[in-house]
């Protein structure tokens, strides 16, 4: 039974009525058709007065509170009618309630993307200011006389120079990342080969590796071309920042490599190992936000934005792809993504050798 202002009157008039005539039943000789007609007037008045007030003061604040409350949530989720609840009050509190809820989400959500504009205005303005002030004081102390020393201002002209490319590179990243994110920068997708293009890449990078110690390789000779579907130069720029930061955090003698496996019929894992010194466990989890560095001293000296693998998250995730990572604090790290192939061919093992490296 459905509580509204007619069956709580008619349930409370009823009960009024009946206990009237029931008293009336200890008067002594008194006609039936006076029970009646007493029942009937107390059942009425009772009826009336009760409706009047339940429906006026009670019914009809709550229902223009639910109205109030529906119009506010109109373009969420849907409220329902009052027929669907037994008790106007429980009804009106669960709304109230499911509404502060999802208000206090929106609330907190609004709190996590100020703390995040918040952390990443000073971590631009940090970084920003490094090169900036670096290159400033070079062209300052230049400016007090030491332009005069001809070894001097070309060293000094050098390092300002240095810290200025760093801050153009800086600004690029950030640029990057927000025309991403902002849908500016559409992915061209092509078919290319994927082993064409990290031969390419081993071979621009062989000098830093040499010059660290460190052998930089494909896992195996692969024999047959490994053609994928995805935007070639969005591709490069991540094949060349995962293979670069290999080369950066491994020491002297050790190994960098580059290794391409076949985990569906239609996808490409390619995968960036090295024998560096690894991520801590606590680190993993936020290596990919933005200038977010494990170690920040050490990683200001090997250089680089703080953005790259930021960058990389961004452009895979524009190729319905994902970047995973596993690594083992002082033994290595590997860096994996799969990508869509652009043609299956049944011939296709005869150029292929099973990995036994990676899952």
């Amino acid at each position: 039974m459905q509580f509204n202002s007619r069956a709580i009157a008619l349930l409370l008039a009823l009960c009024v009525g009946t206990i009237t005539t029931a008293f009336l039943y200890l008067i002594p000789d008194i006609s039936t058709t006076a029970i009646v007609i007493t029942f009937i007037l107390s059942f009425s008045s009772s009826y009336i007065l009760v409706r009047l007030l339940l429906e006026f003061l009670f019914f009809r604040q709550i229902d223009t509170i639910y109205e109030s409350l529906k119009k506010i949530r109109e373009s969420e989720i849907a409220l329902k009618g009052r027929a669907s609840s037994i008790n106007p009050l429980k009804r009106i509190n669960r709304e109230i309630s499911s509404f502060a809820k999802s208000k206090e989400k929106e609330i907190e959500e609004l709190k996590e993307r100020e703390n995040f504009r918040r952390e990443f205005i000073a971590d631009v303005s940090h970084e920003l200011k490094t090169p900036l002030f670096a290159a400033q004081g070079f062209v300052h102390t230049l400016l007090d006389g030491a332009i005069h020393d001809k070894e001097v201002r070309k060293k000094f002209l050098k390092k300002a120079a240095k810290s200025l490319d760093a801050l153009d590179l800086l600004v690029q990243d950030i640029l990057t990342i927000s025309q991403i994110e902002s849908g500016e920068i559409k992915m061209h997708f092509e078919n290319f080969d994927m082993r064409e293009m990290c031969s390419e890449i081993l071979e621009q990078l062989e000098e830093k590796a040499e010059k660290k110690g460190i052998e930089l390789k494909m896992s195996k000779k692969y024999r047959e071309p490994i053609i994928v579907r995805g935007d070639y130069r969005r591709i490069y720029q991540v094949m060349i920042n995962l293979t670069t930061n290999a080369i950066k955090y491994t020491k002297k003698g050790g190994q960098a490599k580059i290794s391409f496996k076949e985990v569906e019929e239609d996808k490409i894992r390619i995968t960036i190992s090295d024998t560096g010194r690894g991520i801590p466990e606590s680190d993993i989890s936020r290596i990919f936000e933005r200038f977010y560095r494990v170690d920040k001293s050490r990683s200001r000296e090997k250089g680089g934005t703080g953005l790259g693998l930021s960058i990389v998250k961004h452009i895979l995730e524009s190729h319905n792809s994902e970047i995973f990572v596993e690594s083992e604090f002082k033994v290595g790290s590997k860096f994996y993504f799969d990508l869509k192939k652009a043609n299956y061919i049944d011939k296709v093992d005869e150029g292929w050798e099973e990995e036994e490296d990676y899952a």
